[in-house]
């Protein structure tokens, strides 16, 4: 029997286990992803005493836009998609073969876990593979779409990639499923409240895009591939654009709101610096305080971090700030300049927040800009304040080139405060409080919440107009453009 009717017999058969439950098979799912016509099997008659048939997962390679991809994609529909020494061997070798390669690796994830019948030995396996993906990180971009769950040891793997691509209702994280927590917590919680596309896409931030279904997911992992080189050897691919560089944006220089706390949406500004207005936005659903958004300028990849002040006023937290610390260090990995577009009146205060170590989180996104030797590019567009100013990637901390709006307010706090502190005997003793400390205040506001003193000091390269900002965005960019040393860097550590 030939090589192409055994794939053929194998699919029909998951077919009549996976469409029942509204999922596809593991060849479908290949077939999406990868561009038509363009999968080539590995280890197809691989198969153990338990399978002889075939193991619980196909592997291979392809081409996504032309270029090279490894894949594997885990089979439901073979005892539950679980991980044996067979399959394991399967996975290694495809991710030894896109390491050799310098390509990207993709995991379809849908496995009921460690197979429970091969005792240690599959616990093995995960080990051995998880080790495989640290090696991997920051060397070749590492990609989870799960389309199905992933439970236990299966979790893991996932975690160590660089994206998780979550499918609603079918797609499910967890380390102990429901059965397990009902019987050592005492709650009742269904697959999907546990670990879907609520649970992970937004409270605890494990997926980066959550998927309506699984076209969606595959579409958008072959988007995202488009903005990534394939290694850390590699810029990203360089784009043609017809969107002019050159044009101002009028439409930005009334852009900032008169009332200084009134929100605004950072992504207008962003759309407005970026190529035909379009971005990708990576956890678009969680921490909503900061954007972390893929983009192109002139053509040319960039990944553009910037505080979000619709969402409590674009404050640093703990969740914002590891957010960011981990899209820095991907950036910085695979060749990825970055901009930094800063809105932010400091890092959340609260008991919760110093409990919960904000400290330590604000540092991983002082210790991720500091690291980074890609292009950086600073653009202050309102407020900067204190601690949280140092963190966006402020002139201290290396940033090739910053400026700053008109509209910029650099400064140790904000007005209200800083007279509250510098001026809080006169305050005390005055007969009329409240006349005397808004009349301080804007003394204050007229002092400092401007970009002037900054820019006398050095630490402001210039002071720009917002419709200018796509030009002197893009200049800055082409001067820096042999900034970047190709080769690995550090990996990409979950933060």
């Amino acid at each position: 029997m030939s090589d192409d009717n055994l794939a053929e017999i194998r699919d029909e058969r998951a077919k009549k286990v996976q469409h029942p439950k509204g999922k596809l098979t593991a060849y479908e799912r290949i077939g999406l992803i990868l561009d038509v016509d363009s999968f080539s099997e590995i280890d197809e008659n691989v198969s153990s005493d338990a399978n002889p048939d075939g193991e619980a997962v196909i592997t291979g390679s392809g081409t996504i836009h032309g270029r090279p991809v490894y894949i594997y994609s885990e089979d439901f529909s073979i005892m539950g998609g679980s991980l044996g020494e067979v399959v394991a061997k399967k996975i290694m070798r495809v991710m030894d073969l896109a390491l050799e390669a310098r390509a990207p690796i993709i995991g379809i994830k849908d496995s009921g876990g460690a197979r429970i019948q091969e005792g240690i030995s599959s616990l093995y396996g995960y080990a051995q593979i998880f080790k495989k993906n640290v090696q991997a990180s920051g060397k070749i971009p590492q990609i989870s779409v799960i389309v199905g769950p992933s439970a236990g040891g299966a979790v893991y793997s996932p975690a160590l990639t660089d994206f998780i691509f979550q499918v609603k209702d079918i797609g499910q994280l967890y380390v102990t499923g429901p059965a397990v927590v009902k019987t050592v917590t005492g709650e009742d919680v269904s697959f999907e409240e546990l670990g879907g596309i609520e649970a992970h896409g937004t409270l605890s931030g494990v997926s980066h895009q959550i998927c309506e279904d699984e076209q969606q997911a595959f579409d958008e992992v072959r988007y995202l591939l488009s903005f990534l080189p394939q290694s850390s050897e590699q810029k990203p691919p360089v784009f043609i654009t017809e969107d002019d560089t050159e044009k101002t944006v009028d439409i930005l220089d009334g852009f900032i709101p008169e009332n200084r706390n009134q929100p605004y949406d950072m992504n207008d500004v962003i759309n407005n610096i970026v190529d035909d207005g379009e971005q990708y936005p990576i956890h678009a659903n969680y921490a909503l305080n900061i954007i972390t958004t893929l983009a192109r300028v002139n053509g040319n990849t960039i990944g553009i971090i910037g505080n979000q002040p619709l969402e409590v006023a674009g404050v640093l937290d703990i969740n914002a700030s590891e957010k960011a610390a981990r899209f820095v260090r991907f950036c910085d990995a695979f060749n990825i300049p970055l901009l930094t577009l800063v809105d932010v009146p400091g890092f959340l205060p609260g008991v919760e927040q110093e409990h919960g170590g904000i400290i330590r989180s604000g540092a991983k996104l002082l210790y991720a800009y500091s690291e980074a030797t890609v292009a950086r590019v600073c653009v202050v567009v309102r407020k900067a304040y204190g601690g949280a100013y140092i963190v966006m990637d402020s002139m201290g901390l290396g940033a090739d080139k910053l400026f700053a709006w008109p509209s910029a307010e650099i400064a140790v706090m904000g007005a209200e405060g800083a007279v509250d502190i510098i001026h809080k005997k006169e305050i005390k003793e005055a007969d009329n409080k409240d006349a005397l400390k808004a009349k301080l205040v804007e003394e204050y506001n007229d002092k400092f919440s401007n970009p002037d003193i900054a820019a006398k000091l050095g630490l402001v390269d210039k002071i720009i107009k917002p419709s200018e900002t796509r030009k002197v965005v893009t200049e800055a960019f082409k001067e820096l453009v042999n900034k970047t040393n190709l080769g690995d860097k550090h990996g990409n550590i979950p933060l």
